[in-house]
């Protein structure tokens, strides 16, 4: 048995901040620590003004199994609580988020890429919410999100059965949004990634807010794009026939980004 310690790493490079779940010896499933440890993680790769793009995904062969039932067995509601409040925390990130799935994301794993903007998937890959197998009241929030993403159809055929759907019908359904051969997700990963990385962070973060239903904002991020130069880039790098070089982060105008 593998005895790596059940960690959450990080790595950025070239805009990208990678976080890799890993805990082998479980599917990568996540452990108290790492649920706690996961919001955290994030606000500080949201404040790095380098980073501009988030890859959630597993070590090796698999995304992640859901949550450590020793964890569910100590103290259900806690868990749970803290398994919301990491969802919520990546949901919120006002960057491009993108799961990188192989193998198994089940459970908490599908609560984690569902809270992704996209998904990306290898052929193989397994999905599935299974809270219906062990008598857990899914989370009223995750239900919507779910729901949100696959519609209502979908949503109960999954949390009703706990049955794994794999990569075709995942595309099909919403839950996956591009599916890539075997040897073929970590490049396609990467370079959509440097796509993001290259895009008007400003136009990303007001876009993700107004997705999630906070259509109140558009007076602030008029007032963002006025202050933060970006479109003012955008355009001169059109008419001038180069690449943009785009500046803004929240940071810069005082702005939180927020998409709670």
């Amino acid at each position: 048995m593998d005895r790596t310690e059940p960690r959450l790493t990080a790595s950025v490079e070239r805009g990208v901040a990678t976080v890799v779940i890993t805990n082998p010896a479980k599917r990568n499933a996540m452990t108290t620590a790492m649920w706690r440890s996961l919001p955290e993680l994030l606000e500080r790769l949201a404040a790095d003004p380098a980073v501009r793009v988030l890859v959630l995904t597993g070590a090796g062969d698999t995304f992640c199994a859901g949550a450590d039932i020793s964890t569910l067995v100590e103290d259900p509601e806690s868990a749970q609580g803290l398994t919301v409040a990491a969802e919520e925390a990546l949901a919120a990130l006002p960057l491009p988020t993108l799961a990188a799935v192989r193998g198994y994301c089940v459970g908490g794993g599908s609560q984690l890429a569902a809270a992704c903007d996209l998904r990306f998937a290898e052929e193989g890959a397994s999905f599935g919410v299974t809270p219906a197998k062990l008598g857990i009241v899914y989370p009223a929030s995750s239900t919507r999100r779910l729901v949100s993403l696959v519609g209502p159809a979908t949503a109960k055929h999954l949390l009703f059965s706990g049955e794994l759907i794999g990569t075709e019908r995942a595309l099909r359904t919403g839950l996956a949004d591009e599916v890539l051969p075997v040897g073929g997700l970590d490049q396609r990963v990467e370079e959509y990634a440097q796509v993001l990385a290259s895009r008007s962070r400003l136009t990303q973060a007001a876009a993700k807010e107004f997705a999630a239903g906070r259509t109140d904002r558009d007076a602030h991020w008029a007032g963002e794009a006025r202050a933060g130069g970006d479109t003012a880039e955008g355009v001169a790098a059109f008419l001038e026939r180069r690449a943009p070089r785009f500046t803004w982060t929240a940071a810069s105008t005082g702005s939180t980004g927020s998409t709670g």
